[in-house]
């Protein structure tokens, strides 16, 4: 069944990020997105595919976290959607086996996801191209392409189709309205400029003397001292390690809070972190549900012989109108109630075991009149 409406399939604000140097990668040379991208799925598929496009990199894609995200489907339904997905070229899940530059390693997980349908050939051919590259000099790339400034365009400036940008000369001013029209026109509202709302190195150092009253800082203080505050957290200090470096074994008496801050905020400065140099030594594509590798077992379309079987057994079930996907009562909130009487009375006939008579009940229900 063609999937053409996505606007269901977008992605919850709070979709949980995967460990760091794990979860969703996105697969080069992709196709701008359009209506048309899962079409060729089934509905299930498509609104999977669609969630998992307008995710961000890193975020966590395995079952788990879908169903938690996706009101519409459980785990086992996620997890053999994540089989189908690869099986129509969109997902491909490697391992990849980093060296670094203190000859250590270590093996991290990457599921990559491609909007544009790709055969064995091409995600076969971009495994290998893994070998050797620079994961940490990526990270950093990354990094400093989403600080970049974004270009803001004038409003005489047009955007081009080709992507590029003309300026249109501005246009004359009106010529002046008459006098005795000046008196009918009521003066525009000056717009009242908003003030930027505080950095939170600003927020920190306003916040200190909550903390300890002697290091109560004015606005002046705080604006003078908020660069070195940020630089802190820059160079990952968390807001509790800033407030106690500041606030922590304080000189009695106390005669200058911005003269002590300023003085701990350069003197006790963290270093910068040092991001060890790590590069692909080994990347295998592996199995979508068993994890196996494709050097221990053929993998056709990133799914292995023995779990493809299941797909086909997963398929005729659902031809055939059986629910694989059924929540158990017993995993309900709110069991379903059960005549446990009755339900006895049953399994002693089903025994061969003569029935017991049911009690009646002596007394109404509370907040129920009784009969009279």
């Amino acid at each position: 069944m063609a999937f053409t409406d996505f606007s269901a399939a977008l992605p919850a604000p709070a979709h949980p990020p995967a460990n760091p140097g794990y979860g969703k990668r996105c697969a080069p040379d992709q196709c701008p997105r359009g209506e048309a991208d899962f079409v060729h799925l089934r509905t299930r598929e498509a609104a999977i595919a669609a969630y998992i496009d307008r995710l961000p990199e890193g975020a966590a894609i395995g079952y788990k976290a879908l169903a938690a995200n996706i009101a519409d489907y459980g785990q086992q339904a996620c997890g053999k959607a994540l089989n189908f997905l690869s099986d129509a070229g969109h997902l491909r899940r490697v391992k990849e086996h980093l060296r670094l530059e203190d000859n250590s390693f270590r093996w991290v997980t990457h599921t990559y996801f491609s909007r544009t349908s790709r055969d064995d050939a091409w995600w076969t051919a971009f495994v290998q191209r893994l070998h050797g590259v620079d994961v940490t000099e990526l990270e950093r790339r990354k990094k400093a392409a989403e600080a970049a400034p974004v270009h803001n365009a004038s409003k005489h400036d047009v955007p081009i189709h080709d992507g590029s940008v003309r300026t249109e000369p501005v246009p004359p001013a009106a010529a002046p309205a008459p006098a005795f029209a000046s008196a009918l026109v009521q003066p525009a509202a000056v717009p009242v400029p908003l003030r930027p709302a505080p950095s939170e190195a600003y927020r920190i150092l306003a916040r200190l003397g909550r903390t300890e009253p002697r290091m109560t800082l004015s606005a002046r203080e705080c604006a003078a001292l908020e660069s070195l505050a940020a630089e802190w957290l820059a160079r990952g200090a968390s807001p509790d390690h800033l407030v106690r470096s500041l606030t922590a074994g304080l000189p009695q008496p106390l005669r200058s809070p911005g003269a002590i801050a300023r003085t701990r905020l350069e003197n006790k400065m963290p270093p910068e972190p040092f991001h060890a140099p790590a590069h692909v030594n080994l990347a295998v594509m592996v199995c979508m549900t068993c994890d196996v590798a494709d050097n221990v077992k053929p993998l056709i379309r990133g799914v292995c012989l023995d779990c493809r079987e299941e797909m086909a057994a997963y398929d005729a079930a659902e031809d055939a109108g059986v629910v694989v996907d059924r929540v158990p009562d017993t995993f309900l909130a709110v069991p379903a109630q059960v005549n446990v009487a009755r339900r006895a009375d049953e399994c002693r006939a089903m025994a061969g075991f003569k029935a017991r008579p049911i009690p009646q009940q002596m007394h109404a229900p509370l907040g129920q009149a009784r009969a009279e």
